[in-house]
């Protein structure tokens, strides 16, 4: 089904490249931030270098269609880990006009989610 198959290249390519935007400035600006985040947590600093492949490789892997379902799990724990690190305090709050405070960070999940369940569609390099 041709219009299903440009859906999920939308879908994929809108989340795909938005997220590979964060990777490119955590390469260019490095990760010392996540690295605290991780330290003031408890957590091994060594799992910040995880960010360059749930915000590079799975991103390019979702844009390429190159085990799209496998960038979307991946791309979908790194949101979660990410909600969980630096906004579990605003899991339950709205913003001064009434929007849920992680509602970015819940469509980059939930978007990724639908990827992992949905496949690429044709226009891919696998269709995996």
């Amino acid at each position: 089904m041709l219009q299903n198959d440009f859906g999920l290249l939308i879908l994929r390519l809108a989340l795909g490249i938005l997220i590979l935007l964060h990777g490119i400035a955590k390469l260019l600006h490095g990760i010392g931030g996540i690295e605290g985040m991780l330290a003031n947590a408890g957590l091994p600093t060594a799992l910040a270098y995880g960010v360059y492949i749930g915000e590079i490789v799975a991103p390019l892997m979702v844009v390429l269609g190159f085990h799209a379902r496998l960038g979307g799990v991946i791309i979908a724990l790194n949101m979660l880990f990410a909600i969980g690190l630096a906004h579990a305090h605003q899991l339950f709050q709205l913003t001064s006009h009434g929007g849920w405070q992680l509602e970015l960070q819940g469509m980059y999940l939930v978007t990724a989610i639908a990827i992992a369940l949905l496949g690429p569609g044709g226009f891919s390099i696998n269709r995996r």
